[in-house]
C-alpha cells in the first residue's frame, strides 16, 4: 500500500497512527504542501479533492481519513481501535468527533491560508484564531474524559482508541500554535502516555522522512 501525505499533516498524523497501531506497513509518499503539491495534477489524478491523506491499498484509492481509519478498523480488526460495548463506542466516537469535527476543520491548512490571503492574518492573528477553537474543543474533552471515573491510562481504558488517533495530532498542532497546554493536566497525561509507544513515536510529524 501507498500512503500520501504530509509530515505535518493532522490528518495525515493520525491516520500514520492507527496504520502503526494495526502494525500495517505502507510505501511512504510524500506530498509536499509548503510548495503545494496537492494542487498539482499529479496528486489531483490520486484524489480529486486535492488532499492528503491518501491510501492506495492496490485496489483502489481511499481518501478522507475517517474513512480511512474506518475501512483499517473492519479490514483489519485486530487490535480494535473502538471498543466492544456499543456505548462505549459511542463515547470514543464521538471523543474522536471533538477533534475530526469541530476543531481540525476551521484549523487546517486551507482555511489559515486563507485567512492569511484574503483578510490579511498575521501570524499572531492565526496562532489566535487556532488556539480560540483548539482551546473550545479541548475543555469539552477534557471534561468529558474527567467524568469518565473508570477511564484509565488512555482517553478510554488502558489501550490506545480511536479518540487517541484523533487527539494527539491536535496536540502536536496545539503546540505549534503556542496554545498553553497546562490547561489540560488529563489530555496532557494522555499525550504522554502515548509518546511513549513506538507506534505514536514512528508517526509524529519530525520522525518522517520529509520533515
Amino acid at each position: 500500500m501507498k500512503l500520501y501525505n504530509f509530515f505535518r499533516s493532522g490528518t495525515s498524523h493520525r491516520l500514520r497512527i492507527a496504520l502503526n497501531l494495526k502494525g500495517i506497513a505502507t510505501d511512504y509518499v510524500a506530498v509536499d504542501l509548503r510548495v503545494e503539491e496537492h494542487l498539482k495534477e499529479a496528486f489531483k489524478s490520486v484524489n480529486p479533492q486535492m488532499l492528503v491523506p491518501a491510501l492506495d491499498t492496490g485496489e483502489q484509492v481511499l481518501v478522507q481519513s475517517p474513512a480511512i481509519i474506518e475501512w483499517l478498523e473492519e479490514k483489519y480488526p485486530t487490535p480494535a481501535l473502538l471498543p466492544a460495548d456499543v456505548d462505549a463506542r459511542a463515547h470514543v466516537r464521538a471523543l474522536a468527533a471533538i477533534v475530526g469535527c469541530d476543531i481540525h476543520p476551521i484549523n487546517n491548512r486551507r482555511i489559515l491560508e486563507t485567512l492569511r490571503k484574503q483578510f490579511g492574518a498575521n501570524e499572531a492573528a492565526i496562532n489566535a484564531w487556532c488556539g480560540t477553537w483548539i482551546s473550545a474543543g479541548f475543555d469539552a474533552y477534557e471534561a468529558l474524559i474527567a467524568a469518565d471515573t473508570h477511564r484509565g491510562t488512555f482517553s478510554f481504558g488502558n489501550t490506545p482508541t480511536l479518540a487517541d488517533v484523533y487527539l494527539i495530532p491536535q496536540v502536536e498542532s496545539a503546540r505549534r500554535f503556542k496554545v498553553d497546554m497546562g490547561r489540560w493536566p488529563l489530555i496532557s497525561a494522555i499525550d504522554q502516555a502515548c509518546s511513549a509507544l513506538e507506534a505514536f513515536q514512528k508517526a509524529a510529524p519530525l520522525a518522517q522522512p520529509d520533515a
